[in-house]
């Protein structure tokens, strides 16, 4: 299968966008959705559409089967060591909120520290605030080298005694960078913390598995790999996780409720309450099926094409700043490139994207403290994936030439 076939697959990518072909950029926000995902939704609503886990009839029987057979094949995805240990939410967020509020506020007391790094998305860092604020804890940061890197020097003197708690991005939704998790985790071990790993921007694009890294807390999203929105993963040691307290309270996560007391089910069903995604499970059950038919090697190696060719492009052109792309760092990036055009605010450099059909992001991106950390207010990021292809750069080289002109900044 050459890389323009992956185009058939995706219906949204066949269509026009202000009249032009779209190049869809913003993959690190979310990714297009294959006609195999669509398929099994639909399969779903249509064929065994029931609550699962409660009836006990065999629509209910066939929801159930669907439901945690894409546990199972979540688990495996990930190297998990069994299916328990995976928790369905509703995205990484939610699965990030999850482990701060559910282990965080239980573990963590006045005195302590947590540690996170400065390149955190929000979701995995404003819930460490809020842990540090209630309990009395310090929050304290991990920063990067000139290059974008974390700075070893700070690893090293901020995971301490005092640390509870190591949350981390396995990959950086801004810089594109891969951070040594097994490496952080032999750290925080060491010294009796808990590691949280926020997989959103690696699991689509590189394997993972969750006992090599050491991880005690992995989460990540399905729509960021082809499955849909509102249906997220947080994988957990089970030891952990049975000892937590639980998240969210009503049906389905009880075993007995008496006037003044309930006990809880068991894992998983512990952290899921109420009626749960069962179509979003299915989706990425075929979305995971679609992922591992490409083989990561394949995508490692579609994305290390796409921004060996645009990051020189970029960098030849004087209006152009790029961030976490130094020759240094280019073996850590995944399909990321983060930029700015000089003179120009990332939005109406969107906004001019838009106009010749390209879909890239413009903004904070969820990450102010980076923000402020790369003294920019904001930044452009193209992100690709393994369906975009060498004309896409192309197109998109050519629209940055247009920008300043646009704008009357050159002539």
């Amino acid at each position: 299968m050459s890389d323009k076939n992956f185009l058939r697959d995706f219906p949204i990518l066949n269509q026009k966008m202000n009249g032009k072909p779209i190049v869809y950029l913003d993959n690190g926000a979310t990714t297009q959705k294959p006609e195999s995902v669509v398929r099994s939704i639909c399969g779903y609503y249509g064929g065994c559409n029931a609550n699962p886990h409660r009836g006990a009839y065999q629509l209910s029987v066939r929801a159930t089967d669907i439901y945690e057979s894409a546990r199972a094949r979540v688990a495996q995805f990930i190297n998990a060591p069994a299916p328990a240990s995976i928790i369905f939410t509703k995205n990484a967020t939610e699965s990030l909120n999850l482990v701060a509020y559910a282990y965080g506020l239980t573990n963590v007391g006045a005195g302590d520290s947590i540690v996170i790094t400065v390149s955190e998305h929000h979701s995995n860092l404003v819930p460490w605030q809020r842990v540090a604020q209630a309990r009395g804890a310090a929050l304290e940061y991990v920063y990067l080298n000139p290059d974008g890197t974390l700075n070893d020097a700070d690893i090293e003197r901020k995971i301490s005694a005092r640390t509870k708690i190591v949350a981390v991005t396995h990959v950086s939704n801004v810089l594109g960078l891969k951070n040594d998790i097994k490496k952080i985790a032999d750290k925080a071990h060491s010294v009796g913390a808990v590691v949280v790993v926020d997989g959103a921007q690696s699991t689509p694009h590189i394997p993972v598995d969750v006992q090599a890294l050491d991880a005690d807390f992995f989460a990540f999203s399905g729509h960021k790999m082809l499955a849909p929105m509102g249906i997220g993963v947080l994988f957990g040691r089970e030891n952990l996780l049975d000892a937590m307290p639980p998240f969210l309270a009503g049906g389905d996560m009880i075993e007995y409720v008496e006037e003044q007391s309930t006990t809880f089910a068991e894992l998983p069903q512990k952290f899921e309450a109420g009626t749960q995604n069962v179509e979003g499970a299915a989706g990425l059950h075929a979305a995971i099926d679609y992922i591992q038919a490409i083989g990561f090697e394949r995508i490692e190696a579609i994305e290390r094409r796409l921004i060996d060719y645009a990051i020189p492009k970029l960098s030849a052109l004087p209006f152009i700043e790029l961030y976490g792309c130094a020759p240094s760092v280019i073996e850590k990036k995944t399909g990321i490139i983060t930029f700015n055009v000089k003179g120009v605010h990332p939005h109406d450099v969107s906004t001019i994207l838009d106009l010749e059909g390209i879909a890239i992001r413009a903004g904070h991106h969820c990450a102010q403290p980076l923000m402020k950390f790369l003294k920019q207010n904001a930044t452009c990021r193209a992100s690709f994936y393994f369906y975009n292809t060498i004309d896409d750069v192309d197109r998109l080289i050519d629209a940055l030439k247009k920008v300043r002109k646009v704008l009357r900044l050159e002539p």
